[in-house]
């Protein structure tokens, strides 16, 4: 947790974009977390934080996906946003979607730092992220994962919140 709070605080301090996505119950967690590193943790005196939601945007997203599949609606709008050094946060109960393993794909391929918030074992999101915040549960225990979920998110915003900003020389490892 304190690695993923250093690489938000590092792209709030930076002006990077912190792109955040999901599916199902795990789409409202990252909406809900949008808004709260939005607006929640804006301090005065501070950098506000560049955040957007992947799946917000209802139109673009199901343009993509009668276009192009579903596999692609994350990964193409990521291909009109993602520059190096920004954030994509990813969040799966079963780390197995493939629209977002196709969307942190291109964000490496982007120089986009990668976190995985997932649940059950991890699934294949868990190898493909360069931090992942697992919540191990039993597999098909979504609605576990996604409360846990949920919970991680306000703990970690709270943290974001109260952080001092990151020294310009200073990057998480």
């Amino acid at each position: 947790m304190e690695r993923i709070v250093q690489r938000l605080c590092a792209a709030r301090d930076s002006g990077a974009m912190v792109y955040v996505a999901g599916n199902g119950g795990s789409a409202s967690t990252a909406s809900h977390w949008v808004n709260d590193l939005g607006k929640g943790a804006k301090c005065p005196g501070r950098t506000p934080m560049r955040v957007l939601s992947l799946n917000d945007n209802i139109s673009w997203l199901t343009a993509l996906a009668n276009d192009e599949g579903y596999e692609r609606v994350f990964s193409g709008q990521l291909e009109n946003f993602a520059r190096s050094g920004d954030l994509l946060i990813v969040i799966s109960a079963s780390g197995n979607s493939p629209n977002l393993l196709r969307a942190v794909e291109l964000a490496r391929k982007r120089g986009v730092i990668t976190i995985g918030l997932l649940g059950f074992n991890g699934g294949a999101l868990k190898d493909e992220v360069d931090e992942c915040l697992l919540l191990p549960t039993e597999k098909g225990a979504y609605g576990l994962a996604e409360s846990g979920h949920s919970l991680l998110c306000h703990v970690l915003t709270t943290c974001v919140a109260l952080q001092e900003p990151v020294p310009s020389s200073a990057s998480p490892k």
